[in-house]
């Protein structure tokens, strides 16, 4: 009884009317009839999914084959000691209803895979990425269908206390032409993925543990303030994407913006990852890591 008085007491004009100034009335009307896709609902792409209702999107494609478990509670929004092994999607979308519950949502319980991708991506007006770092092959499945599918796509990497961001639009550079993963080996791929987000590596200035930075065996720390900047970040690329307005930054060019140190880093590398910079810092960072 309930949740039915609560469902008919919501109104979507007044739920999301402080957004208006910020955004038209025509606006918000226009970002209720979108649909956005979201790969993964951990770390980031949880919040993405929050903040992108708060925002006022009506409508979503969402995928995670995953559970919660402990290592999740420092930064993953639903994890919890009431959500302990129950699937991130059923939570998150439990806790995207709550904010409206008028919205429309297709699940993809066994995450994405290159068998649902058409339908992953299928009427969908962008696509936020928040596949875990280290989920390479499936990330350039996702990206090249993107692309051959004209959907604009949006990563923004949690790194320390700040977020990178990079904006793959139709008929600009493409994600494999940036960062050219395959161009190493297997073992090499998060340096390469690492560089390529983020050239101007903030973060490395103030990690206080470097032994717990180990791409090698594919393990890392993180923050929740990381994901909650990029979670600002990539709705408001989305915003001005989807409405057409202002100013984006597309890759070769990004940004990092760490909240530590207080910078900002606009970034821009012709050639991506064969950018000469990015390939002397390929090369540092193969040798540290004793990858040949």
């Amino acid at each position: 009884m309930k949740d039915a008085m609560d469902t008919k007491s919501f109104i979507y004009n007044e739920a999301f009317s402080r957004n208006i100034g910020w955004v038209t009335r025509r606006e918000q009307d226009e970002l209720r009839q979108k649909r956005i896709a979201i790969a993964g609902l951990g770390g980031v792409g949880g919040v993405h999914l929050l903040t992108l209702c708060r925002l006022g999107i009506g409508k979503f494609h969402l995928a995670d084959f995953d559970t919660y478990d402990l290592a999740n509670f420092n930064r993953q929004i639903g994890a919890g000691v009431s959500t302990l092994g129950r699937a991130k999607l059923e939570v998150m979308i439990q806790q995207a209803r709550d904010i409206n519950p008028e919205l429309e949502i297709t699940g993809f319980a066994e995450g994405v895979t290159p068998d649902n991708l058409d339908s992953f991506l299928g009427g969908v007006d962008i696509y936020i990425d928040g596949l875990d770092f280290f989920a390479f092959q499936i990330r350039q499945q996702v990206f090249s269908a993107c692309e051959a599918k004209g959907v604009p796509a949006v990563t923004a990497a949690p790194l320390g206390m700040g977020a990178a961001v990079l904006n793959f639009l139709p008929g600009g550079m493409s994600f494999d032409d940036y960062f050219h993963l395959d161009e190493g080996t297997e073992a090499e791929k998060p340096l390469r993925f690492l560089m390529g987000l983020a050239p101007a590596r903030l973060q490395m200035r103030y990690l206080a543990d470097p032994s717990t930075v180990d791409l090698a065996s594919r393990r890392g720390p993180s923050t929740i303030m990381a994901c909650q900047f990029c979670a600002g970040a990539a709705a408001t690329e989305a915003l001005k994407i989807l409405l057409g307005r202002g100013p984006v930054r597309a890759a070769p060019k990004g940004y990092h913006f760490d909240g530590y140190l207080n910078r900002l880093a606009l970034t821009w590398r012709p050639w991506g990852n064969r950018n000469p910079l990015n390939r002397l810092a390929i090369s540092i960072g193969r040798r540290k890591l004793g990858l040949g």
